[in-house]
């Protein structure tokens, strides 16, 4: 048959159960919602680093290899591969847009990071795709070998240069920023400390300020991948893949093929998220920097149900909660538990009101022990805060996990003739 049959015919399976979307007004009124209730928490807490410039700016480099990294997810996993593999791509990134910008420039740097986690995109999808290789086992392999060639080439490049070694290379040139106009007027009206207007302010300011060129690059992606995956006759094959390979290829479609490039584009996504953490967020490349981010960033995807404007919600969640245990530390973070409390109540209301008594009964016990650990203590440990952003990870996947819907074939094998 035609190839071009399938763009009229081949569409992802609709779920059983239509689900209700959300407007465009009812998005806007939950954000200005939100926004008075962290206000409100402010000023209640005394907390100003909540809705500072200082926290926003830090969220935002904090949120953006978590973002790239379940943007790689994304599009491995509209493809029908699960792609646990982007932790060790993000590790690629980093070594390689580390050792690009040492040799070459900051640019170049970030163009070996994505040639480095796309290889390793390659390896994963050789692996699971030519091999059928259990995806989960492919992907913690690659986990493991990115640590472990890092180490080998930063032992080979690395050590004996000035300021580098074995773990870590020496300082990297740094990437051009940006400010746009009536920042200073933003961080005026941040410095009244009034309700609402101050925390606009915080917020905006800390998003228009010294902002690197690539992060400007990185939210771009965002819906740039959006309209490849959903508008265009490329994204509408890719995704028929991961719902139904064998029909999508008994209509022309090369299922091989766009496995391939959507896995081989992912650990760009993640090699990516990798030259970024290197070049913008630390300056150097420090072996173990990822910390976990590429796991992060699946998640935020999940978060997300598997679409980009979700997943990077999730993606600056963490960002935001990571920034506040770095900044004032215990104090921001035993804000968060009142704010915490407050939206655990909401949800737990919503839940009761929707029939659902158990997530309801669970949402309001929580809120009630946060509210207990704020008012028994001023701070909170340095241990939670550093587990806060983890935490938060987690509380966030239990609270989307009621309606999430994968592509129908992620993860399962596929041969070649299988819709014969």
């Amino acid at each position: 048959m035609s190839t071009g049959l399938v763009d009229r015919t081949v569409a992802p399976p609709a779920p059983s159960r239509r689900r209700r979307t959300l407007s465009p007004a009812m998005i806007l009124l939950a954000v200005a919602g939100l926004l008075v209730l962290v206000s409100i928490i402010r000023l209640v807490t005394d907390a100003n680093d909540i809705t500072s410039s200082g926290t926003t700016g830090a969220a935002l480099r904090l949120a953006v290899p978590i973002g790239l990294a379940g943007l790689g997810g994304l599009w491995a996993e509209r493809a029908g591969v699960v792609n646990i593999g982007l932790e060790g791509q993000l590790i690629l990134g980093t070594w390689f847009g580390a050792w690009g910008a040492y040799e070459f420039g900051s640019w170049w740097g970030v163009l070996a990071g994505i040639i480095g986690g796309a290889l390793g995109g390659l390896v994963h999808a050789v692996a699971t795709v030519t091999f059928g290789v259990d995806h989960i086992v492919s992907g913690v392999a690659l986990n493991i070998l990115g640590a472990g060639v890092t180490r080998f080439l930063s032992a080979l490049v690395f050590a004996g240069t000035p300021g580098g070694g074995v773990t870590q290379s020496p300082g990297l040139p740094p990437i051009g920023t940006f400010t746009l106009p009536g920042s200073g007027l933003l961080r005026d009206l941040e410095r009244q400390g009034w309700f609402l207007v101050s925390d606009v302010a915080g917020i905006l300011g800390g998003l228009v300020t010294q902002v690197s060129w690539l992060t400007l690059i990185a939210v771009l992606l965002v819906p740039i991948s959006f309209f490849l995956l959903w508008r265009t006759k490329f994204g509408l094959r890719l995704r028929a893949c991961g719902e139904a390979p064998g029909a999508a290829e008994s209509l022309g479609v090369n299922v091989y093929k766009m496995k391939y490039l959507a896995v081989i584009i992912s650990g760009g996504f993640a090699g990516l998220g990798g030259a970024f953490l290197a070049q913008v967020a630390t300056s150097i490349y420090r072996e173990g920097q990822t910390n976990g981010r590429g796991y992060i960033g699946l998640a935020a995807m999940i978060f997300g149900n598997w679409r980009p404007g979700g997943l990077a919600m999730g993606a600056g969640i963490f960002g935001y909660t990571d920034a506040l245990q770095l900044r004032s530390g215990g104090e921001s973070v035993h804000a968060l538990l009142l704010l915490l409390a407050v939206v655990l109540v909401l949800l737990g209301a919503w839940s009761l009101y929707r029939g659902r008594r158990l997530q309801g009964v669970l949402s309001m016990v929580v809120a009630a022990l946060a509210v207990v650990w704020y008012l028994a203590a001023d701070t909170v440990p340095d241990e939670f805060v550093g587990f806060a952003p983890h935490l938060t990870t987690l509380l966030v996947l239990a609270l989307a996990a009621q309606r999430l819907r994968p592509p129908a074939a992620d993860g399962k094998p596929y041969r070649r003739g299988e819709a014969r």
